[in-house]
């Protein structure tokens, strides 16, 4: 499966999570439990979303050799915040780099950098207080961003 494909795969699935949980109660406490939750999950999208792409990038465009180099770097991609993104994206292109330092700022910024710190504070067992409206409204921002990354690294002809 191609970049662009497996990030649909993953939105899709994603998306399917988010209707689920919104269905479920109107109880803002365990909807607050659930955005938890939801917040791993989001994080864990973007940085696969972003490996897929990259991997597809060096698939198109690069040696076996130099394909399983980027393989091997994008194995451990965590912690994926505005500037380490940014950073990322410029070790491939320079202008990449450019262009996203232009396009990740105010809510698209404040939406990457928070889903981290959250779910680092949450798997490290600190009381977080997101909500479920907050983590959609962070979920739609990343989208953007990701949606911005493929369009990078693999142009739609």
């Amino acid at each position: 499966m191609n970049g662009r494909a497996e990030v649909w795969r993953l939105t899709k699935r994603l998306d399917a999570t988010f209707i689920r949980i919104d269905k479920l109660t109107s109880d803002l406490e365990i909807q607050s439990d659930f955005a938890r939750f939801l917040c791993i999950l989001v994080s864990g999208y973007l940085e696969k979303a972003i490996t897929e792409l990259i991997l597809e990038y060096a698939r198109e465009q690069a040696s076996p050799s130099i394909q399983r180099f980027v393989e091997y770097r994008m194995k451990n991609l965590t912690n994926v915040n505005a500037q380490r993104l940014q950073t990322l994206m410029g070790s491939f292109d320079p202008d990449w780099e450019e262009n996203l330092e232009k396009f990740i700022v105010d809510e698209k910024k404040a939406a990457i950098d928070s889903v981290i710190s959250l779910r680092n504070a949450i798997a490290h067992g600190e009381h977080v207080g997101v909500t479920y409206t907050r983590i959609s409204q962070y979920y739609i921002e990343i989208q953007k961003i990701i949606e911005r990354v493929a369009d990078l690294c693999l142009p739609l002809a």
